[in-house]
């Protein structure tokens, strides 16, 4: 049956780094719709691909001693590689550095500048280049971005801004007109409540203070700002042209009927990119569904701490569908889901092993044992046969309510309600009991033939979100994907069907303790490989007439011992120039008095003295500390003299 189009998105992914299974998860999520509409019978385009220009991305380059491009060219293969391990079936994989993207954004930003809804001003507030955001005094709490909590910085820069208060109420009319435009309801009324009502300012669109990104072609300072570039890759990709010569597929695809975001950026996709689509005369989507997050068991992924996990990680340990599985439907409708391995083997080997496995096992060795692989219907029912039929021809529109409602995590738990109640079924209606009775091999049959027909519905809906295993189960059972259109219907599956004579095992159970021993093997390489990262929360601001006040110089330290009241402390006699000061630091527990001698360190020699366990210091000798508290004496560049006195400017 022919439905009409369907085209879907991602949020296209930031290019900043390797993406972890919390990232992954929206790519799986999204495949799991995608292939649901193409089997019930739509004509579906799903686009993905990757966000590459901004600050951010100049920065890591910089780090790395490598132009931006040749940054984002290796993030981005690594993007789409994990996308193609984890079987997403996507249709066009954009980057936002792909020439003809490149020449629209240009043309969109002219446009719209020419017609008066993009001007030219100064922008001075603080600015989170993590996030690429700008924020006011009010939404800066305490100087931390309100989005990510990271420190902000005050910036000012000439910038080119959109008019957003002129389309303000023209979306929430649309809002208000369309209860699905935004799912689910509750991140709705956080839109309107909390930007929407209280009045939307004008929104930054360019940026003068990096070069990484699309040049404004009419003002060559300028490049074009991260979501008026990245929010447009979803027209520019179906054939959007600025001049009015769009292609017949954006002619055919547009509006979208569905994007599938983060809850974190629906903002710029349930209020910008509206606002940029209705200055452009052009529909907006029909939905934009904030889907929530996936986290990590012991908290917020790091690589620092060692306890990244990565899809790739998670397929060479349980499989691809074993891992598309748990992060679809162990994630609810909209609350933010937890995974750890150890939740990963419970889930393999409760749902995976022994729920679907070990029916589809026993069904096929029984089927073999009894009739020689051979599946035939001889209709000798019972009334407990009635239950499972209707379980099974029941289950289509279940699942297409749910998915309606993109409640996919209920969809899969409908689907394995039919796998339990095979499972329940077998043990209702006893097949090894029936075959030591003659008389009763025509109703054995009927059971077995039953338990195939209802397997066969199950995993026909199953291939939207495990593929591999549907192809697997049905293969088995000598069949192949049902059309969608007779899913209602019990009885389909052929008569003298001969099963696989040896059948697979679909998912082996899991030692947790042997995973656990591998996990640490796993965490152990990246712990090795990543340099720790350290949160920096910066202090209040000091002018350079408060710098000045301060001064350092190089010390080298003649004389130190231990404070004998103090488990901690040390006292150093240290040469500063023409004077000596006596200098007590608490770095006891990582240099001895004989290792400190005659080194040259930094100090503050301008310190007002204090005693510190009833000794005198008249300084301070400077360290630096890793997260682990480990300190290091901070010394002049190797190699190069510098006698004490020197001063540190």
């Amino acid at each position: 049956m022919d439905r009409g189009k369907f085209y879907m998105t991602t949020a296209i992914a930031y290019t900043s780094g390797k993406p972890h299974i919390g990232n992954t998860y929206e790519i799986v999520l999204a495949d799991s719709i995608a292939r649901f509409r193409r089997q019930q019978g739509y004509e579906v385009f799903f686009q993905t691909g990757t966000d590459e220009h901004g600050q951010k991305i100049e920065n890591k380059a910089n780090e790395k001693g490598i132009t931006p491009k040749e940054f984002v060219d290796e993030v981005s293969g690594q993007i789409k590689q994990i996308w193609d391990l984890m079987n997403t079936s996507y249709d066009k994989f954009i980057r936002t550095t792909d020439s003809y993207h490149e020449k629209q954004v240009q043309k969109i930003f002219k446009k719209l500048y020419e017609k008066g809804d993009i001007y030219k001003s100064e922008y001075e507030g603080w600015y989170c280049t993590p996030c690429e955001s700008f924020f006011t005094e009010t939404q800066a709490v305490d100087g931390k971005c309100p989005d990510c909590g990271r420190p902000v910085e005050k910036m000012k820069e000439e910038a080119y801004f959109f008019k957003m208060s002129k389309y303000a109420d023209r979306l929430m009319k649309h809002i208000e007109e369309n209860p699905e435009f935004i799912q689910p309801e509750s991140r709705k009324k956080e839109m309107v409540n909390n930007f929407l009502k209280p009045g939307l300012q004008d929104l930054c669109v360019s940026r003068t203070s990096f070069k990484w990104g699309i040049p404004v072609d009419f003002d060559s300072k300028h490049v074009v700002y991260v979501w008026l570039d990245a929010l447009t890759n979803y027209i520019t990709g179906i054939g959007y042209e600025c001049d009015g010569e769009s292609s017949e597929q954006f002619k055919k695809m547009w509006p979208a009927n569905l994007h599938l975001i983060g809850k974190d950026i629906l903002r710029f996709h349930t209020i910008y990119w509206p606002i940029f689509l209705m200055a452009l005369d052009l529909p907006l989507p029909k939905q934009v569904f904030g889907h929530p997050w996936l986290l990590q068991g012991d908290g917020k992924m790091s690589k620092s701490k060692g306890n990244v996990i990565y899809a790739d990680d998670l397929v060479d340990m349980f499989g691809v569908d074993a891992v598309r599985y748990f992060v679809l439907h162990d994630i609810p409708f909209e609350s933010d889901g937890v995974i750890t391995w150890e939740l990963l083997v419970e889930r393999l080997n409760s749902d995976l092993a022994n729920t679907l496995g070990n029916l589809v096992n026993r069904t096929i060795a029984m089927t073999n044992k009894y009739f020689g692989g051979i599946l035939e219907n001889k209709e000798v029912s019972e009334e407990v046969d009635e239950d499972l039929k209707n379980v099974a021809t029941g289950l289509v529109k279940k699942v297409e309510e749910k998915m309606d409602g993109l409640r996919v995590a209920d969809s899969i738990s409908e689907i394995f309600a039919l796998f339990k109640r095979c499972n329940k079924y077998i043990d209702e209606t006893e097949p090894w009991i029936l075959a030591k009775d003659e008389s009763k091999k025509d109703r054995l049959a009927t059971v077995l033939y039953n338990l195939a027909e209802s397997i066969t519905i199950g995993a026909t809906l199953l291939e939207s979100f495990m593929p591999e295993t549907a192809t697997k189960v049905l293969k088995q059972l000598n069949t192949c994907i049902r059309d969608y259109d007779d899913l209602e219907k019990f009885g389909l599956l052929p008569s003298k069907t001969k099963v696989i004579e040896k059948p697979e095992i679909l998912f082996a159970r899991l030692d947790e303790k042997e995973v656990m021993e591998k996990v640490e093997v796993i965490n152990a390489k990246y712990a090795a490989k990543e340099e720790p990262v350290i949160e920096i929360t910066e202090k209040e601001k000091i002018s350079i007439d408060d710098f000045d006040k301060m001064q350092f110089a190089v010390g080298e330290i003649v004389a130190c011992e231990a404070v004998k009241k103090s488990k901690k402390l040390l006292c150093s006699q240290v040469k500063i120039g023409n004077i000596t000061k006596q200098i007590v630091s608490g770095i006891r527990a990582h240099y001895t008095p004989e290792e400190m001698v005659g080194k040259k360190v930094m100090v503050l020699v301008n310190l007002k003295p204090a005693k510190l366990a009833g000794v005198l210091s008249e300084g301070m000798i400077l360290c630096a500390e890793n997260e682990k508290g480990e300190l290091a004496l901070m010394v002049p560049e190797v190699g190069k003299d510098m006698p004490s006195g020197a001063q540190i400017c």
